[in-house]
């Protein structure tokens, strides 16, 4: 049995997902249950890119004690020195170089010529060596560079010093055949190859990245890279979580297996979904919320009897609980905290002390409380954000013949509270009109999305906005049983954050010579 190495991208190729802006201290928090996913690489960032990129890779890369660290960097010295400075501190680091290959990007983006790609390819890697022993190269879109010449490349920075050749398509171009013919022509015509490790990378804009990450497998690669959720640049990455299934339900087919924490992977799947704002499909593989309903009663039946007939994967193995009713408003204090472990949270009697509130409150205004339930409220309290604002009370007035018209109580440091009331053109509206005059916080709403975390009328609804305010954007969550105290909870969220990180803007990287500064 294989082990095939897994590398995450989720923080680097998945934060360039359209309206995606993570903060530091959200990219650690993601990375420390990527670590405890099991997963071998974790890609903090691209160091070079702007400082909050170098300050998150760094932070995550003095963090993590059990994953090899990598930075992307361009194939200049500067950006290979600046990767190295973030990634001194990490226990197992490493340097993720990468340089267009294909005619079309040598042509009209690098305007270099094969030989000078070569040279630069090699240099690169030379020069990130002398830094440290793990150099990953890649080839952008790899998989419309002409093979020979993608072989004159691979030789030559094996030579240079590559410990792993990662095959990117970075266009989401081939489909499973030719995507592994790429690695079987490798691995037949470059000698040393079967000294470094084999990577594939693949983009989803046909729908084939997991597709072709499993042929890529099969033809002899070790490691995968994708994202957690399949989210990244345009149509997103290969679904870490669905090949990892894959693997573990057909291991009788593919012969390999990864090194996951199976059971992380809801945990894993919704963290990421509720720090980037990005919701979970419902039909979504592995982790959608219908991957294990069946509404058929044809389908019901059958997995009445026996759950093999509609089920290949039971829920358990990839951390959802088949036990929905938890726990109630009778419920005490040693009942919640055992379930707090249970459910995997190692937290400080403070924070327990503080959460246990919250759930009471929670428990008078909600009949059945679920696991789901609980993790939304800890999710939504453990946000490391200095509270700037705080919502005291929110009070609407609405009628479908009357404006709308709502009321905040907001508090500046605990201390200062303010009362403002506005009228808007329904009630979130109003609510977030309000809620400017009470901050003196002019923002732009970019996104309003609202999504249920359980089931029922009285169910626990999640808010997600996008604000942007002076080049900084920013997203807020909000979670309630009523829909509009969640979206000030959000909008409010969501001013802290702006408050939190202005003088830290993420600025747009200066483009020096030809070099691209996407890669994958």
């Amino acid at each position: 049995m294989r082990k095939i190495k897994i590398f995450d991208t989720t923080l680097r190729d998945g934060e360039q997902s359209p309206g995606v802006n993570l903060s530091t201290n959200e990219k650690v928090e993601i990375a420390l249950q990527l670590e405890r996913l099991g997963v071998d690489l974790i890609e903090a960032g691209f160091a070079a890119s702007s400082p909050g990129d170098f300050q998150s890779v760094q932070a995550v890369a003095n963090k993590i004690k059990n994953c090899t660290v990598v930075s992307l960097s361009r194939s200049v010295e500067k950006d290979i020195d600046r990767a190295w400075e973030a990634l001194k501190g990490a226990e197992n680091p490493c340097i993720h170089v990468f340089l267009a290959t294909s005619p079309i990007h040598r042509q009209y983006k690098l305007r270099m010529s094969k030989e000078e790609v070569l040279r630069q390819a090699e240099a690169a890697v030379r020069y990130a060596k002398k830094y440290m022993s793990e150099i990953e190269f890649s080839p952008e879109d790899a998989g419309r560079t002409e093979i020979d010449f993608l072989c004159e490349v691979t030789e030559r920075v094996i030579k240079a010093g590559a410990t792993r050749l990662n095959i990117p398509d970075t266009v989401g171009y081939k489909t499973p055949t030719e995507f592994a013919d790429i690695f079987v022509q490798l691995r037949q015509r470059v000698p040393g190859i079967e000294t470094i490790d084999l990577s594939a990378h693949c983009h989803d804009d046909l729908g084939l990245a997991v597709a072709n990450s499993l042929a890529a497998i099969q033809a002899g690669v070790t490691v995968i890279e994708g994202t957690i959720n399949g989210i990244g640049e345009r149509a997103g990455n290969a679904a870490i979580e669905e090949v990892a299934l894959a693997l573990e339900t057909r291991k009788d087919f593919y012969q390999a297996t990864t090194g996951l924490n199976l059971k992380e992977i809801a945990r894993t799947s919704r963290l990421v979904s509720r720090l980037t704002g990005m919701i979970v499909p419902g039909n979504k593989a592995v982790v959608g919320a219908n991957a294990f309903a069946h509404e058929s009663g044809i389908h019901q039946d059958g997995v009445l009897k026996e759950q093999t007939t509609y089920e290949i994967i039971r829920p358990e193995t990839v951390g959802f609980s088949s036990n929905k009713l938890v726990l109630g408003k009778h419920s005490g204090r040693h009942a919640f905290k055992d379930k707090l472990v249970e459910l995997g949270y190692d937290l400080t009697v403070e924070q327990v002390d503080k959460l246990f509130v919250k759930f009471k409150d929670l428990a008078d205004r909600k009949k059945n409380v679920t696991d789901e339930d609980i993790m939304a409220l800890v999710e939504e309290r453990l946000v490391d954000v200095p509270t700037t604002y705080s919502l005291d009370y929110v009070q609407v007035s609405y009628g479908s013949l009357s404006v709308p018209t709502a009321t905040v109580k907001v508090s500046y440091l605990g201390r200062e509270a303010k009362e403002e009331a506005a009228t808007g053109n329904g009630s979130v509206d109003s609510i977030y009109k309000a809620i400017e005059r009470a901050t003196q916080e002019s923002v732009e709403l970019l996104d309003y999305k609202i999504a249920s975390v359980t089931d029922g009328t009285d169910a626990l609804g999640e808010v997600y906005v996008r604000l942007r305010q002076n080049g900084i954007t920013v997203q807020g969550r909000g979670v309630s049983t009523d829909v509009l105290e969640a979206s000030a909870k959000a909008y409010i969220d969501a001013i802290n954050k702006i408050v939190a990180r202005r003088g830290d803007i993420k600025d747009e990287l200066e483009i020096t010579g030809n070099i691209s500064i996407s890669a994958g």
